[in-house]
């Protein structure tokens, strides 16, 4: 009776011992928060895909090029006017923290991404919207669409982008 006994203090000790604490859950990744109306500038720019493009264009009725698709949608999004030229906008943004000059890191949906497509600095630009993706209005063969920062002609292209939220 006396080993039946020590047997079962035994057992119950070995079902009380928790055994090492478990590993702590991985951290989710850092997120930088996103200003709500950059948010509605996404959804906005989305609206607009596969609105035609035109050249000098600032509204989608008539058509919209790159410079007048992003002022269209941050001034009806946002209630910010960023007229001009996509060189223009350049100057009035701020860099993306995160990254420098030709980073991708850093960016937040709504942010502006600028390329040199006509071997001129910042000749086009587009909206950023989250996964490597952005908003634009490319030519005059196409529509409003979305592309990679990553790969395909515009990636080789990119030059750097430009916060207008804080």
């Amino acid at each position: 009776m006396h080993r039946l006994l020590i047997l079962l203090v035994l057992a119950l000790a070995g079902c009380g011992h928790l055994g090492a604490p478990p590993a702590p859950a991985p951290a989710a990744p850092a997120r930088l928060p996103v200003d709500a109306r950059a948010h509605d500038v996404v959804m906005f720019a989305l609206g607009l895909v596969d609105t035609d493009y035109r050249f000098g264009g600032k509204n989608p009725d008539a058509g919209l090029d790159c410079s007048g698709m992003v002022n269209y949608v941050f001034q009806n999004a946002a209630s910010l006017r960023l007229a001009g030229s996509a060189a223009d906008m350049a100057k009035l943004g701020r860099q993306v923290k995160g990254g420098g000059l030709r980073s991708i890191e850093g960016l937040r949906p709504g942010d502006l991404v600028f390329f040199n497509t006509r071997n001129q600095p910042r000749s086009h630009v587009g909206i950023y919207i989250g996964d490597n993706r952005f908003v634009h209005a490319p030519n005059s063969n196409g529509k409003v669409r979305t592309e990679s920062l990553t790969h395909g002609w515009f990636a080789t292209r990119f030059e750097e982008a430009r916060t207008y939220f804080d």
